[in-house]
């Protein structure tokens, strides 16, 4: 149980809650229906701690990575946050634990935009053997990697049902048919938990250290 000075936001961790809603817009090109709770005692706060934090959002935009859905979870932060301006910085680097979401629509802007196209070309070489992702879609909740292939005077579409799957931290795309299976590039600090398509999103379980 969570005692009085917990159950009863301060004015301190409101002012947080606005502090790290406007880190998160500096950082990100586009978010949307953010959503923080603090949960931390004002003298915690004082000291320049925070219990746990909670954060959730919709249609954001970060570093030309498009998700649909944004959970976080993350305890035991070390702050420093300046009243006046509402500025917040982390004095470690904090793990957390993280969810998102993305349509078929984001997966392939994301994969077709000139900063990530380089992992859906790779995807297509390691698991198709052809050289240039020609589109990606998510339908019944299996993932399709579809290329077009010409035939003398003919275009044929080249469609291979793709299992999606974390081990040990990792992101991995398998060919059901061929058994030709890829890593998916990522930093060295996020560890992927579980992954799996559920109402055609693909969803990401997982946690990382931050730092801004």
């Amino acid at each position: 149980m969570l005692d009085r000075s917990l159950k009863e936001k301060g004015f301190l961790a409101k002012l947080l809650e606005k502090g790290i809603k406007i880190l998160l817009i500096k950082e990100c090109k586009k978010i949307n229906k953010v959503k923080i709770e603090i949960i931390s005692s004002s003298t915690q706060i004082i000291k320049g701690e925070i219990q746990k934090v909670n954060i959730t959002a919709e249609d954001i935009n970060y570093k030309n990575l498009l998700f649909d859905k944004f959970s976080l979870e993350a305890n035991h932060l070390k702050i420093k946050f300046k009243l006046i301006t509402k500025e917040l910085y982390f004095k470690n680097d904090p793990l957390i634990k993280f969810k998102i979401s993305l349509s078929e629509n984001s997966l392939k802007t994301v994969l077709f935009s000139s900063d990530w196209n380089f992992i859906g070309n790779i995807i297509s070489k390691e698991v198709l053997s052809h050289d240039k992702l020609d589109d990606i879609k998510i339908i019944n909740d299996q993932l399709l990697i579809i290329n077009h292939v010409s035939k003398g005077n003919k275009t044929n579409n080249q469609r291979e049902k793709i299992e999606i799957r974390a081990d040990k931290g990792k992101i991995y795309f398998n060919n059901i048919i061929n058994n030709k299976i890829i890593q998916i590039p990522m930093e060295e600090k996020i560890y992927i938990e579980n992954v799996y398509i559920e109402n055609n999103l693909l969803n990401i379980f997982g946690n990382s250290s931050i730092g801004f």
